[in-house]
């Protein structure tokens, strides 16, 4: 996949990233393949964007999002964070970039331990890598609480006290309790009450615009990246198949798969709505673990030729900052 050129405003940049888990089988637990989750992207961020990466269960999206921190070891691939390659980082010299780079996972309930309080949660992060005292300390959580939209006065509750919206700020905050540059939202409204997300969101959206923060926003919900991501990236197979700026991905997409995602999305208005065109995939998902020879998508894709199902497609630049893996889009 050829590298995206980078630029002075670039944060993150991801170049060939790989991730294989191996599958043992038998008494004797002999490797007998590879679950591909992530195979050969590439992307970079942006400072002070959001980059949206969408896709269907089971993509590789999150574990995308958890290579970038280098909460895995990778297969291969490299991941420049601020200019340095952090992929070959030594465990003690990416305790010390930890404080950059922050996670808000998916399952607020399942993420923060429930024998803890409130205050020790947040305050877990400025233990390990602060010197403040615990007045300091305290000052700063609630500084944190308030920040989220929350009362500082609730440092001494349990997890258990709170509601699934409220359970989320709380990692929102712990997540910007070292002051990061870089975040990665693993599906953070996932969990939540419809009713809930857009309020998360719209948090997000503020606590980027005073703290110019960075963020790498997976979601399978459409709507919502369309609300806050800048660009978008498209990922099927553990593969990107688009990259695009927002509007442009939205209102022209180029790969036969965006297409098939976007056209599930209803639309408002009935009239528009009526005259749609919907694309329906047929097939299941093929298995990560013996991926198509040559487009990933090809065993799905309504306009697949010939080449699609031997040649995988360059990763190319269609139109000014619109980048599409396929033989077919133009």
């Amino acid at each position: 996949m050829a590298d995206q050129q980078q630029t002075d405003t670039t944060l993150v940049s991801v170049n060939n990233l790989k991730m294989h888990f191996p599958i043992y089988k038998g008494l004797l637990r002999r490797k007998v393949g590879d679950v591909k989750a992530v195979d050969d992207v590439s992307f970079d961020i942006r400072r002070g964007e959001t980059l949206g990466l969408v896709g269907e269960s089971g993509c590789g999206k999150s574990t995308t999002g958890r290579a970038v921190l280098r909460l895995y070891e990778l297969t291969d691939g490299m991941i420049s964070f601020q200019g340095e390659d952090i992929a070959q980082l030594s465990s003690s010299e990416l305790r010390d970039r930890r404080p950059r780079m922050q996670m808000i996972f998916q399952d607020p309930q399942a993420c923060l331990n429930p024998r803890m309080t409130v205050g020790a949660i947040i305050g877990e992060p400025l233990v390990e890598h602060t010197k403040l005292n615990s007045d300091e300390r305290n000052e700063r959580v609630k500084e944190l609480l308030d920040s989220v939209g929350m009362n500082p006065d609730f440092v001494n509750r349990y997890p258990h006290e709170f509601s699934g919206g409220q359970r989320q700020r709380i990692g929102i905050a712990r997540a910007l309790a070292l002051d990061p540059d870089f975040i990665v939202c693993d599906e953070p409204i996932a969990a939540l009450d419809v009713s809930i997300q857009a309020q998360v969101v719209n948090l997000l959206e503020d606590l980027q615009k005073e703290r110019g923060l960075t963020y790498l926003f997976i979601s399978h919900d459409l709507s919502m990246v369309r609300h806050i991501a800048n660009r978008v990236a498209v990922m099927y197979l553990g593969k990107i198949m688009e990259l695009a700026p927002r509007e442009a991905l939205f209102s022209d997409p180029k790969h036969p798969y965006t297409k098939a995602l976007l056209s599930a999305v209803p639309v408002a208005d009935p009239k528009v709505e009526a005259g749609r065109e919907r694309v329906i995939l047929t097939g299941d998902v093929p298995s990560p673990s013996n991926p198509p020879a040559g487009c990933v998508f090809s065993t799905r894709c309504p306009i697949a030729e010939k080449k699609c199902f031997t040649e995988p497609p360059q990763w190319r630049e269609l139109q000014p900052d619109q980048f599409v893996a396929c033989h077919l889009a133009e």
